[in-house]
């Protein structure tokens, strides 16, 4: 099946029914292994302790954070390059489970920033640039809802994520560019992974399963949105419908009987 087959909402529906199932499944059987890995066959570090486990959510909360925006900038393109007709679907649901994603990202980097830094925030390069990741969720969902229109919803919204997508580089590099508290990237570097295998493989799998939920969760709400804006369209159908009835209706009343006489006429 050709990407641009998936512009139907019937076929992409018929997709969803196929694709849901499995990655349901998918999603289960690596989370379950994933915090099995995380808290039970990975060590605890000699200096956190067992704090570090805070790390094996925290850090796929950050990606996922920063991987829904990119999936948002790519649909925002398709809404005004490609015109296609799913692409501000896409965006639309992607943008409540990045916010979510946001926020439970710092929130764990604060319950792990306590023990680790003494304090529960600072205003770390990194931290001030997801908590403005978080805002613009915040902002891009409630564009949506203040437009009634989706077309022209999307096309607003579609401008703004794009917009927004600079801050997206600021968070990867922000450790690399200014003096942060964060230490810098431990498994995408030049010369391969600092971290342990040990810790290394529970980390993956759990950002593999997280990465499977953002996915199941994006597909169940693109399905709900496409039944959404059925529903709104059979709606204004009926009411356009209903409306072009009632004045058929009151066309079709006979008017008040008038004479052909002129008024002159009536009264020589």
């Amino acid at each position: 099946m050709a990407l641009i087959d998936l512009a139907n909402p019937t076929r992409f529906l018929r997709l969803t029914d196929r694709l849901l199932p499995w990655l349901v499944g998918a999603t289960v059987v690596t989370m379950v292994a994933g915090l099995y890995l995380s808290l039970y066959a990975s060590p605890e570090d000699y200096q956190q302790g067992a704090t570090v486990r805070i790390m094996y959510i925290h850090v796929p909360f950050a990606w996922l954070a920063m991987f829904a925006y990119t999936v948002m900038a790519l649909a925002s393109l398709g809404t005004l390059v490609w015109k296609h007709p799913l692409s501000d679907v896409s965006a639309k649901a992607a943008a409540p489970i990045g916010a979510a994603f946001t926020f439970l990202c710092l929130v764990t980097g604060s319950l792990w920033g306590k023990p680790m830094w003494g304090t529960w925030w600072v205003w770390d390069a990194r931290l001030t640039s997801v908590l403005v990741l978080f805002i613009m969720y915040l902002g891009i969902i409630a564009l949506w809802r203040t437009i009634e229109d989706p077309i022209r919803a999307g096309k607003a919204v579609a401008v703004l994520t794009l917009v927004g997508y600079l801050n997206v580089p600021i968070i990867k590099f922000s450790v690399d560019w200014w003096n942060t508290l964060h230490q810098p990237a431990s498994i995408m570097r030049m010369d391969g992974p600092s971290m342990p295998p040990s810790m290394l493989v529970p980390l993956l799998v759990m950002a593999l399963a997280f990465t499977f939920l953002f996915m199941t969760l994006h597909f169940m709400t693109m399905r709900s949105e496409i039944l959404r804006r059925r529903i709104r369209t059979m709606r204004q159908r009926e009411a356009s419908g209903a409306a072009g009835v009632a004045t058929a209706t009151t066309g079709a009343r006979p008017g008040p009987a008038h004479s052909d006489t002129k008024p002159a006429e009536a009264h020589s």
